[in-house]
Order: C-alpha cells, then structure tokens, then sequence
C-alpha cells in the first residue's frame, strides 16, 4: 500500500469543472461561467460534502484568478472584513485578473455584523473582486446578499443519481488504485450507495479504513447507519443521562441524518398512535436545527420531548 501523505479529499480534489462530478445542469451552469471568462458573484447551497468549494477552487484554478478562502466557522466576524479581505480585494492582482474571495461555510458567519457589512465590499470592489459564499443552510444568509449573487442550489435530481455514483465510483477506483490500496469493487460500490452525495465523507472513510490494509466488508460496519436502536432503549427507559450521553457520541454526523435515521426507525420502536406527534417534534427541531448555535442542545431538546410525549413499544 502506498504511503499516504495527504487526505484523498485534497490531494485528488477535482482541478477544473469537467473533472466535478455535477448534476448535468449544474456542470453546464459553471462551464458556461468558465466558457464566458467572467464570474459573477455566487451563492452555493446544498448539504455537506457535495461538492460547494470543489467548484469554488475549480472555477478560480480555470479562470486563472487570484483567490483566497476563509472559512467563516472560524472567521466569519467584522474583523476579517476589515483587514484581510479588504485588503485582498483593494491591492492589484499580480496576474492583472479579476481576484476572488471564497467565503467557505458562509451560514456561520454573524448576520448581524459581517453579513451586512459584506454588502458594501460587494459593491465596492465590484470592479475587481468577485466574492463567491458557500453554505448549507442558504436561509441563514440575509436576503441582500441573495439578491447580490447567483444563487445555485446543489441539488441532485432523482434520475440522475444512479449516473452519479457511477462517476464517483470511477473517481474512488481510480483513487484506490493510485494509492495501491487492495479493495473489493462492490464493498467500495455499496458503501457509495450508502453514503452517497457525501463525496467527502465517501473519501475520509474509506481512506480512514484503509489503514486496515484492504477496503472489505468490514468497513460497512466500521462506518455503518447511526446506531439508534440503542436511543431509543435508553428513551423508553426515561435515562436522561444515556440519552444525552449518546447524542455527544453521536455528533460527528450530520444533523440531518440524525434526524433521519430517528424518522426512519420510528416506525419500528414507537407506538402506532405516537408516530404522528414524533414526526411533527422532529420537524420542528430540525427547522431549527438551521439556526441555532449548539446542535448538542437542540438534539437533545428534541429527544427530551420526543421522550416524555411518546409511547414506545
């Protein structure tokens, strides 16, 4: 097995917008962009891991443009505004070419502060700079901001996600292969199928596992579903602590599929009667799931009403 010196997600990220594996109206919508030689200011939505800052980094690395990312979970305040972008986007560009600042996890960013004030650099530096906003929760983002870029949704048709993971699955291969690590095609096929638009998670999982020495079986349980089923023993039990205990072991996934994984099992632990009002429960946190600070606390809000106002099999 070869040496692994770098993360799969970064050693192979895709260069230019053909290599993206896209929805077919999406790689139009950016080749188009490419085509044209100018790039409007964007707004990129859609779950984790499908690709948002791929395209981001491709579209600059084929248009030839001076770039700089920040990732707002980390830097998305006033202060960053003031120096280092504004500082990026008001010197010339070496190569004499539009620049362009990549605002990474844009729905982290303070809406009360930031998100304004990047407003008037938008229009400010519209000669020059070109801002492109990565999120996955596009309704955290003010509404000007919508108005000032092209907003484009990374949202996978249902008939074309077979033709998709296709692709992806010859991206995997030929990672696999580039790596030497020894891997059985429909273990690597299935575990696809499995977590499948997450191309991140795909990567980092089977990269992870394949310090084992071969992707086989095992990894679709090393990196199987969201064990729930213990939840909701511990739910049926009134065991606040369990609970809670197995939400902060639980967290590294995406809320989403939390919220998921609990719709689906439902069906099976709760009573006929309670399922209704459950569904109801987790729609309402996981609306609020988009807004709030802490995902620990509201999870576990919802799993304590969820386990004083239903009744379990």
């Amino acid at each position: 097995m070869a040496e692994q010196l770098s993360l799969f997600v970064e050693k192979y990220r895709p260069k230019t917008i053909s290599e993206c594996v896209l929805p077919e109206e999406i790689q139009d919508t950016f080749q188009n962009i490419v085509d044209s030689g100018e790039c409007p200011n964007l707004l990129l939505s859609g779950r984790a891991g499908v690709g948002k800052t791929t395209v981001a980094k491709a579209l600059c690395n084929e248009l030839g443009f001076d770039h700089i990312m920040i990732n707002c979970s980390e830097d998305g305040n006033i202060d960053m505004l003031r120096t280092r972008i504004r500082n990026f986007a008001s010197t010339v560009s070496l190569t004499d070419s539009m620049k362009v600042v990549i605002l990474d996890e844009f729905d982290y960013s303070n809406a009360q502060s930031f998100q304004p004030a990047l407003r008037g650099a938008i229009e400010e530096f519209s000669s020059t700079c070109r801002f492109i906003l990565t999120c996955n929760y596009k309704n955290r983002i003010i509404e000007p901001l919508h108005s000032r870029c092209t907003n484009i949704d990374f949202n996978i048709p249902g008939a074309e996600k077979a033709k998709l993971a296709a692709r992806f699955m010859e991206r995997v291969i030929y990672i696999l292969d580039s790596e030497g690590i020894p891997h059985k095609k429909e273990v690597v096929a299935s575990f696809i199928q499995r977590h499948f638009p997450d191309f991140r998670r795909i990567l980092n999982e089977l990269q992870r596992y394949s310090s084992t020495g071969i992707i086989d079986v095992g990894i679709l349980s090393a990196a199987g579903e969201i064990p729930v089923n213990s939840l909701f023993k511990s739910m049926k039990e009134k065991n606040f602590t369990d609970v809670r205990r197995w939400v902060v072991m639980n967290l590294d996934n995406a809320p989403p599929e939390m919220f998921r994984s609990f719709y689906e099992e439902a069906y099976n632990a709760l009573e006929d009667s309670s399922i209704p009002e459950a569904i109801l429960i987790l729609a309402e946190y996981q609306y609020k799931a988009a807004f709030v600070a802490d995902q620990e606390i509201n999870f576990v809000a919802c799993l304590v009403e969820l386990m004083m106002r239903c009744n379990y099999k």
